[in-house]
């Protein structure tokens, strides 16, 4: 019966890593070529694994675009999770985090940018690309209750993103603070 649990144990890990791979090399196209560039072959061939593979574990190309989308909405979750949990002002967080979107973060930024938009014309891409904003409003409803203000946070944070990422230099955290205050603090009519 150990035997047996080992096995699959095994089995199962190897699957996790084999989807990890895929996943991998279907966001080096996604920065490399755009969504358009995602097809079974191609990620096969970034992988260095057979197309069945790629179609064993992701039998659409709306079921891989989903799976890429989800691990990096999964790691900015991770991130904006902890910033409400751990950071004293999680709004500075957020301001260093889309500050990343400049330097070490603009590959894995480019690519959900990229299948965000996608997801305008993809249905089954939306839910997954709804969390970005969902975790923003989470992290602005700790600094109010406001839902104009909420609202423009998440807007401010969408358009600062896709701001750097078409600016060819460093992003300032703290400019980027600034403009995050102001959408919290706004003034309405």
């Amino acid at each position: 019966m150990a035997a047996e649990q080992e096995t699959v144990d095994r089995r199962k890990l190897r699957g996790e890593r084999r989807r990890a791979q895929i996943i991998e090399a279907t966001l080096t196209i996604v920065r490399r070529d755009g969504a358009a560039g995602v097809t079974h072959r191609a990620v096969a061939k970034e992988a260095g694994i057979t197309t069945s593979l790629t179609l064993y574990y992701y039998a659409t190309l709306d079921d891989l675009l989903v799976a890429a989308l989800t691990s990096v909405a999964d790691a900015y979750t991770r991130r904006i999770r902890q910033l409400i949990d751990t950071e004293d002002d999680p709004l500075d967080g957020l301001a260093r985090l889309i500050a990343e979107s400049a330097g070490p973060g603009r590959e894995r930024a480019l690519a959900e940018r990229e299948l965000s938009t996608l997801a305008a014309r993809r249905p089954a891409l939306r839910p997954v690309a709804r969390r970005w904003r969902d975790n923003v409003a989470e992290l602005a409803r700790t600094r109010t209750g406001d839902p104009d203000a909420i609202e423009a946070l998440v807007a401010v944070s969408d358009g600062l993103c896709a701001a750097i990422l078409l600016d060819d230099r460093e992003a300032d955290p703290d400019h980027i603070l600034a403009v995050l205050s102001k959408a919290l603090l706004g003034t309405g009519p």
